[in-house]
């Protein structure tokens, strides 16, 4: 009798605890995720976001739900027109060709594409819809072609991020907009200014206020409730709070069941900055990495927790990537000779009590750790590289002469595990679209070009390493070891041939590394951070200039 599968829960930023998860229609989820102000190229913030969000798509298509995803392009603000301006471009040809850039780190990064990625100024006629039902309803007012949301007709604002209204102090920094009849009253139509794109509207010409464009798109492609509302944790107050109010403020019903929030990058432990310069973009990491080593980085801490970027974890990471595919490609390898004779004569051969044990782990596992609010980390650092340890074992044993039923038992053992394994590296983004060989070839391109050094390079440092081995000249061979390995080259001797692959480098006071182990070393995780009380803030003169966010929102 199979296990049944543990109830799938979610942590509410709403109501600061564990839900389990329940859609508004059986079967069906309805998902609105914020997504980028296109006028740059992302960074490892949006990596970080969109990544956790890939995986909650991901995991719920796993449980068999119907999944609509919608995530959005910001395609009219402050910032694209201020690029534009800069390099004197239109600005809906610049923040077209960003679109297209980030599509394609997301497609580097293995993130599947949503069901809708809707466009602001594809949404004008629906963003003026709800603007003039929310005025209608009172909770909205014209002021010379502007509109604003008017908080005081909104008795539940601060719901979301617990925010107290009288717990902000106004006009500390700059002068408050005197024409808002309340500071913290925010934008929903911007009055046109000279040289900017604008559409007509009943108020004047203008364009979308910051906040308004989500509420109006997610209500226009998933209806006024939904299941899930998603973005950085920085998103929670102004924007997703100011999302609840328009939306509520426009139509009574709406309603989103689960607000879900994803922490903070850093680099080095500091905030990730152009000035101090320690801010990466998606690109100058893949650059230079795997993209799903970037990818496997961000799932080694829990989505909610503070993930530190540094070289030395990504460096891990592209390692242990390595160890997952290098050990799938010799369990192909092993099969392949096998696969046909296994498939003709072994359905009566029986797994061993400890492969089948290992295989119903490795499912219950992760269906059980990624229930548990998508804890990936576990997964990742637990019954994953067991079950790669067991296949090396496994691999091990067919080396050996087998009774013929004993060597069918393992190869059946294999196949089903291998089988299980990527499922599970599937359902993580991790499986790639190429052959285990294609990816352990550009894994070795990357790390080369880290290195500095090219395969003839590397082939030819170990000519010498063997001409002076056989010289006896063993301490030369030592340190051409040794210097291969400090640039994060391993050379390894197998039978009478030496092979190399990568590694993390080696610091040159350490001994050189040793042949490759079963076990990975894996990033440690860090502890699930749960969101706090915001500390009053400064109101600022609305969103002219809205803050950066994960989302560049």
């Amino acid at each position: 009798m199979a296990k049944e599968r543990p109830e799938f829960q979610l942590y509410n930023s709403m109501t600061k605890q564990k839900e389990i998860f329940k859609p508004i229609v059986e079967g069906k989820v309805g998902m609105y995720i914020c997504g980028v102000t296109s006028y740059d190229l992302s960074h490892i913030g949006h990596a970080r976001a969109y990544v956790a969000f890939d995986v909650l798509y991901r995991y719920l298509k796993y449980l068999g739900y119907e999944v609509v995803y919608v995530r959005n392009f910001t395609d009219v603000d402050d910032k694209i027109i201020n690029r534009a301006n800069e390099r004197g471009e239109d600005p809906k040809a610049l923040s077209w060709r960003f679109c297209e850039e980030f599509l394609s780190d997301m497609a580097d990064l293995q993130c599947l594409l949503p069901t809708h990625q809707p466009r602001v100024t594809d949404h004008i006629e629906q963003i003026k819809d709800m603007i003039a039902q929310i005025i209608s309803n009172g909770c909205g007012y014209a002021v010379d072609g502007n509109v604003f949301f008017s908080v005081d007709n909104f008795p539940s604002y601060g719901l979301l991020s617990g925010r107290k209204l009288e717990n902000n102090r106004a006009g500390e920094r700059v002068a408050v907009d005197i024409r808002k009849q309340n500071p913290f009253d925010f934008a929903l139509w911007k009055a046109a200014k000279p040289g900017e794109p604008f559409w007509d509207s009943p108020w004047g010409p203008g364009r979308p206020g910051w906040h308004i464009e989500c509420s109006a798109m997610s209500a226009h492609y998933l209806t006024h409730a939904f299941d899930i509302h998603g973005g950085g944790m920085d998103l929670i107050f102004p924007h997703h709070e100011n999302e609840i109010a328009q939306s509520c403020a426009a139509c009574p019903e709406s309603k989103v069941n689960y607000w879900i929030h994803n922490g903070f990058v850093t680099a080095n432990d500091e905030k990730m900055s152009k000035s101090v310069g320690n801010f990466f973009t998606i690109r100058e990491v893949t650059e230079l990495y795997h993209p799903l080593a970037l990818r496997y980085f961000l799932l080694g801490t829990h989505y909610r927790s503070p993930v530190n970027y540094s070289i030395s974890q990504i460096e891990i990471a592209s390692e242990s990537l390595f160890y997952i595919y290098q050990t799938l490609q010799d369990c192909a390898d092993a099969l392949l000779p096998l696969r046909e004779e296994s498939d003709t004569n072994g359905k009566k051969a029986r797994i061993s009590p400890a492969a089948q044990e290992c295989i119903n782990k490795l499912r219950s596992d992760f269906e059980t750790k990624l229930a548990d609010d998508l804890h990936t980390p576990s997964i990742l650092n637990s019954s994953l590289i067991e079950s790669f340890r067991f296949i090396n074992t496994s691999l091990n044993m067919l080396k050996k002469k087998q009774q013929k039923q004993q060597q069918l038992s393992i190869v059946k053992a294999l196949i089903d595990l291998e089988k299980q394994i990527k499922d599970i590296l599937d359902a993580l983004g991790l499986l790639s679209s190429s052959t285990y060989n294609e990816v352990l070839q550009q894994l070795k391109l990357k790390a080369l070009k880290r290195a500095g050094l090219t395969e003839e390079d590397v082939l030819h440092s170990i000519e010498e390493r063997m001409l002076a081995r056989k010289n006896k000249e063993f301490s030369r061979g030592d340190e051409i070891r040794s210097d291969l390995a400090a640039k994060g080259i391993a050379l390894m001797d197998v039978g009478s041939e030496t092979v190399w692959r990568p590694c993390v480098p080696v610091q040159q006071e350490q001994p050189a590394v040793q042949p490759r182990q079963e076990k990975p070393v894996v990033q440690q995780e860090q502890p699930v951070v749960q969101p706090q009380e915001e500390k009053p803030v400064v109101v600022t003169n609305e969103q002219a200039n809205p803050p950066p966010s994960s989302a560049d929102k």
